[in-house]
Order: structure tokens, then sequence, then C-alpha cells
């Protein structure tokens, strides 16, 4: 049986409790912006690990470090070694039969940052804007998740089956090692909230492009150049031709992007080329256009421009796309009528850029991203965060999951 409903908070009073602790967000946020995360520093990423795990703790969660470790197929000196996944649960009060349902938020802890950046660029504050290395991409998202969680604490909602908090240590580096933990994590759950920073519109992320990676190698025949050309099959000029081919399948619909980014062929130049590789990518808004791609690919290798010369297509990686959906539009709805109660104008968009919210999506959860504070120019010196943004975003957050954890979000509707 489960236990009373408690009279849920309003989304102005979230939004009290968020500004009161905007100080403290602050400080946390130099602190996080201070520790080098890099994703292949492990010992970076742990700090930051360490950190979030004290953290969850004070808030009654109970936390999982899980060590990735390398593939049984992984080649001798590939395997970089990634830091700890950190998975965090926080029971509710309210049965799963009753309506309550199980949340995650979704954050990660590397940057693309090299080690002793953060003492090149120290965490400044001018005005409103936030600097430094990850202080967007995620740190300041991730930020938001736990002060979110603060703010429920505080107001004692425990309205839902179950809270989840994920931070991954390898996001930048397209989850190689986090992403069985990830998918395993989403499976167990209702709705997903990506944490990473909102657009510098302060639009939500709704839908984000998969991304596959194929290696095509071209197969021609030796001859020498001068003397036997004839004898010859050039790969390079069939690779060539290929290219051609290939980034002509941009620009037909269903926003497919194919681009042919790397392309070796050849040793010398009095040999006619005997072998070319080419590397793409493809990135695609939904399933069923990745798989249109991939065929148009392998129809595009089965004909090689060049006679003698042989075509192999494989794929590397495939990252899902996350693709908007009946059940998003639902959450995005819902976090819609929280931003008009806080006084918040709220869009969403799609972007081709993919992340943990890609894998969660892949395993059939439908997803709202980019509900951290509003940033910008990540990747770069320039990056930064408006704290300005914070404590609303925080509490539209908080308001976001009370409303989906009591299941007043109608999960088929």
């Amino acid at each position: 049986m489960s236990a009373p409903s408690r009279q849920r908070p309003r989304p102005a009073e979230l939004l009290d409790t968020a500004l009161g602790r905007q100080a403290r967000y602050l400080h946390d946020l130099a602190e996080l912006v201070g520790i080098d995360s890099g994703s292949y520093s492990p010992e970076g990423v742990n700090k930051v690990a360490d950190w979030v795990q004290a953290r969850l703790e004070e808030l009654a969660f109970t936390v999982e470090r899980i060590s990735p470790l390398p593939p049984d197929d992984a080649a001798p000196g590939t395997y970089h070694r990634t830091g700890d996944v950190l998975v965090a649960r926080r029971p509710g009060r309210l049965a799963e039969a009753d309506g309550g349902r199980r949340i995650l938020l979704a954050a990660h802890m590397d940057t693309v940052f090299e080690e002793g950046t953060a003492a090149e660029r120290p965490f400044t504050l001018d005005g409103t804007l936030a600097r430094g290395p990850g202080v967007s991409d995620d740190k300041g998202g991730l930020l938001a998740g736990l002060a979110a969680l603060d703010v429920l604490r505080r107001h004692g909602v425990e309205e839902y089956a179950e809270l989840v908090f994920l931070a991954t240590p390898d996001e930048e580096i397209g989850a190689p090692h986090s992403r069985p933990a990830t998918e395993a994590v989403a499976r167990g759950v209702h709705y997903a909230l990506g944490l990473e920073c909102a657009r510098e519109n302060g639009d939500l992320v709704i839908a984000r492009k998969g991304v596959a990676d194929f290696r095509l190698v071209v197969t021609g025949r030796a001859a020498h150049a001068g003397i036997e050309p004839e004898r010859g099959a050039n790969a390079a000029l069939a690779a060539a031709h290929l290219v051609v081919a290939l980034q002509a399948l941009n620009g037909h619909g269903d926003d497919v992007t194919v681009n042919v980014g790397v392309v070796r062929a050849g040793s010398r130049a009095n040999i006619v080329c005997p072998q070319a590789t080419l590397r793409l990518e493809v990135r695609a808004a939904t399933a069923a256009g990745m798989r249109r791609a991939r065929r148009a690919i392998e129809a595009a290798a089965a004909r090689p421009a060049v006679p003698g010369t042989t075509v192999t297509v494989e794929q590397l990686d495939h990252c899902p796309p996350m693709e908007e959906t009946a059940a998003s539009r639902r959450m995005l709805a819902a976090a819609g009528n929280a931003a008009a109660a806080l006084g918040l104008p709220l869009g969403a968009a799609a972007t081709g850029g993919v992340g943990d919210a890609n894998l969660i999506a892949g395993v059939g959860v439908p997803v709202l991203d980019g509900l951290g504070p509003v940033g910008g120019a990540d990747h770069t010196p320039q990056e930064w965060l408006d704290t300005a943004t914070v404590a609303q975003r925080v509490a539209l957050l908080a308001s976001l999951i009370t409303t989906l954890g009591a299941g007043d979000h109608a999960d088929g509707a």
C-alpha cells in the first residue's frame, strides 16, 4: 500500500529554494571546474566522481562505482583506461502500481581538455558569466542535477518510485567504456532527463542525430606505372570516384549527412596504387535514415568505377539517434507547463551532436535533454555558463522530476 500523497510544492516555491542555494552552486562550480578531468585523465575524473558521490550520499542515495574493463578483443596498446561510471539510486515512497515512476538523470564528468588546463584557465566569474574548462560541458549541468535533487529533498518530495543519477567518465570520446553500464541502467527506467546545458537561446534538446563510422577498403592491383600500367587496377582512382559518389548522398532528405573525412592511398608515385582506405561518418535523425544511408553506401561500393578493383565496407561504430517521439513531446509539454509557471520562455531544438542521451534513447526510453543552465562555446577556451539562468533551470528540473515521478504525465496518452 502506498503512502498518502503530500502537498506538491509549486514551481515558485522550488525557485525560491533554488535561489537560496545559488551561492553554494557557484562555490561548487568553481571547485569542480578546478579539477582537470579530461577523458584520458582517469585520476581527475575519479576526483570528480568522489566529489559527486559525497554529495549524493548526503542526499540519501546509494552509490555504486563501476570501473570499466578493456574489451576482450582490445589490441595491446590501444586501450586507454577511463574513470569510473557512477550510478546512484534513491527509492521513493510511491509504488509503481500507484503511478510512481523511475526517473534517470544523466550527466558526464569528463571534459575535452588536457591535464593542466584548469591551472592555465582557472574558473572566473565576470558578472553572471562563469568561464573555465568544462563549465558548460558538462560540469554546470552535472551540478544543476545535484542542486535539483537537493531542492526536492528540502521540500520533502518523495512521490516517485526511484530516482537514478548516472555520471559517466568518457562521454566526450563516444562512451566506449561506459556504454554497457549506461544502457543497462537505462533499461530499468521510465523517463530520462539529460543534464547537458541548454542551447544558447535557452532551448531544450528533444532530438539528437545518431552517428555511424565506416571504413571502406578499395583493393586494386599493383603494376609498374611506367612500364606496364595497363596491368594495374588503380585503387586510388576508384577511391576518388567513390568519394564523389558518397558525398553526393548528401541533400537527399531525412536530414542525413555523409562525410568522407579520411582518404589514404598508395605508397609510391611509380606504382599503380593497389589499395586505398576511406573513413566516413554518417549522421541521421532517425534509425530508418541510418539504414537507408548504409544501403546507399553498400550500393556505391558494389559498383567501383575502375575495372579490376573491389570495395569492402565495414561499420566500425554506431550510436543510435535520439529521436523525437510522442513520449518525448509529452515530456516537453510537462516541462513547458513548469516553465510557464516560472515565467520562463521555453523551446526545443534538434541537434547533430551526440551524447549519452542517444544511448539511453537507443534502448527505448523517452529522453529530454539540455536541462542544465544556459551555456555555450563548448570545447573551446571561450566556454561560458550564464549563472543568472541557474536557479530557474534548477527549479524547472525539480518541477519536472516531481511531475514525471508522480505519474501525472500519462505514459501512453
